[in-house]
């Protein structure tokens, strides 16, 4: 433990950097050279127009990550409601003057990069409900009116979410969050009603919410053999190409399904798919360990920060890794519909990759200041 671990704020700069868990910035950098690997691939043996774009982003989002590491864990404590209040504004900017591309209205252009809104409301919603549970004793948390506030929270991004029209970061969202009402001891029998609630709900969704194209994706994840030229099309590819790759692979730059372009979005949503091809169970296998230990590792950080805050953001972070992680396997492999979650830290784009990294920088600093208390915000 280092000498400055009592006190409320680690002491020096320095100090606080020499403090970073860097096994975890390890294991980070490891995942994201293999999607550097996988993004030259992709492009046939070019660093363009992909895997060198992705470098930038991650050389910036790295030091971006590293600086939060070190600020004030209180800090992010007294600036969550505005960071929430921020991204929930860029997602009505998103709805008022958003690019649109591929049927969807998800970015704002600012000529240089597109920025993606949603993405960031990832992180937003954590540091918020983590603050908000922060300000309550763990007696008053499992109360059910304590649920209003987070509910307030979540209601107003996902339905901005659902209109762009975004339904797995809407439902990535909604899962984020019900894990940390979890984590704060809500009743199982309000978690019951509420799956009741929204099993009874589902026609109202299917015909008054979901868009076209995704009752088409589901009628195609139950029936994936009724259109495997037309919309079952890609789950149909990414099975055939993840069964190919046998155990250990046809080798890297040598996968049929990708390189033939049978398979589609290779470098974004199915790039697990070809990296199966490529290296075969052993690959797949590999990266799904690298994964699982940034998991661990995140919410070993997460169970031993002191401050309710700091446990909390640290956990409703890793939570939306793990489901990054969870979704974009299940939806390549075929368990759950296709609804356009990337891979974390492999997948390309800009934004997913320097939203992770400041979600990361937050876990790290919660590491850093694990020894920290700090108190409910209204007597700070």
């Amino acid at each position: 433990m280092p000498p400055f671990a009592n006190r409320a704020e680690p002491a020096g700069l320095f100090r606080r950097f020499l403090d970073i868990n860097w096994l975890l910035v390890a294991l980070i950098i490891v995942v994201t050279l293999a999607g550097f690997a996988m993004l030259y691939s992709a492009a046939g043996g070019q660093l363009q127009p992909w895997a060198g774009r992705q470098m930038i982003r991650f050389a910036a989002g790295l030091v971006l990550m590293l600086v939060i590491a070190v600020t004030s864990l209180r800090f992010w404590m007294r600036w969550s409601y505005g960071i929430y209040l921020l991204a929930l504004a860029l997602l009505i900017t998103v709805e008022i003057i958003g690019a649109s591309g591929m049927g969807a209205r998800r970015w704002i252009d600012l000529g240089v990069v597109q920025l993606q809104p949603s993405e960031f409301m990832k992180v937003a919603l954590v540091l918020a409900v983590a603050r908000y549970f922060n300000s309550l004793r763990a007696e008053e948390a499992m109360r059910l009116r304590a649920l209003v506030v987070p509910l307030l929270l979540l209601v107003p991004p996902v339905l901005l979410v659902l209109r762009q029209p975004d339904l797995g970061t809407a439902v990535l969202l909604v899962l984020t969050v019900s894990i940390m009402l979890w984590t704060v001891g809500v009743r199982l029998r309000i978690f019951v009603a509420a799956g009741i609630v929204l099993l009874a709900a589902i026609p109202l969704a299917w015909q008054f919410v979901l868009y076209d194209y995704q009752k088409t994706r589901m009628l195609t994840f139950l029936y994936p053999e009724r259109d495997p030229l037309g919309a079952g099309y890609h789950i149909t590819q990414s099975k055939i190409a993840l069964g190919s790759g046998g155990v250990l692979g046809k080798g890297f730059m040598q996968g049929s399904q990708s390189h033939l372009s049978f398979l589609p979005e290779r470098q974004t949503d199915f790039i697990f798919t070809m990296l199966a091809e490529e290296f075969g169970l052993v690959g797949a296998l590999a990266l799904l360990l690298l994964y699982l230990m940034i998991i661990l590792l995140g919410l070993a950080i997460a169970m031993r920060a002191r401050s309710q805050f700091g446990r909390l953001m640290a956990g409703g972070i890793m939570a939306t890794f793990f489901l990054y992680v969870f979704i974009n396997i299940a939806m390549v492999t075929g368990l759950v519909p296709v609804v356009g979650v990337p891979l974390p830290l492999v997948s390309y784009g800009g934004t997913s990759m320097l939203s992770l990294l400041i979600g990361f920088g937050l876990v790290l600093c919660v590491y850093v200041h694990r020894d920290q208390t700090l108190p409910r915000y209204d007597q700070d």
